[in-house]
């Protein structure tokens, strides 16, 4: 690989990073959430129940940083707290996959098409590469988070 074409990956690459921070704080402004509990909204709903420790864990929020986030996404209907009988110190939190879809499925809608118009314009194996690409460079990025998270 040239050097020009580094430089120009490492281009694409930002650009594509910034367009995405700035679509996803449009859509939390236009779902009426702040960006950063939209995008720990979308980590919650990849679960069918969590604790806050586990989402204190995830994310390298603090304790009281997501006894926020919760406060804020239950008052809004887009996630429930559930007590355990067995030990009622212990708390599940359950996303309200209903109502964030309500909320969020309309604005994604036309994203998600467009999105899919894209790849169906890309060869197999260009897929493959691409999704390679992204599951690695997920991986690296969440090597280094756990590193600068790590005390």
């Amino acid at each position: 690989m040239t050097k020009n074409n580094i430089q120009k990956f490492r281009e694409a690459s930002r650009a594509y990073s910034d367009a995405s921070i700035f679509m996803h704080e449009a859509i939390a402004r236009k779902a009426g959430l702040s960006s950063t509990d939209h995008k720990y909204l979308g980590l919650i709903l990849q679960y069918e129940s969590i604790t806050a420790g586990e989402i204190s864990k995830l994310t390298g929020l603090t304790t009281g940083a997501v006894t926020g986030l919760i406060d804020r996404l239950e008052k809004k209907e887009l996630l429930k707290r559930q007590f355990i009988k067995e030990d009622r110190r212990k708390v599940m939190i359950i996303p309200n996959t209903e109502n964030s879809m309500k909320l969020l499925g309309p604005i994604f809608e036309e994203l998600q098409q467009k999105t899919m118009k894209l790849v169906s314009t890309f060869s197999k194996k260009e897929i493959e590469t691409i999704e390679r690409y992204f599951r690695e460079a997920t991986l690296l990025m969440k090597e280094t988070t756990d590193h600068l998270n790590t005390p």
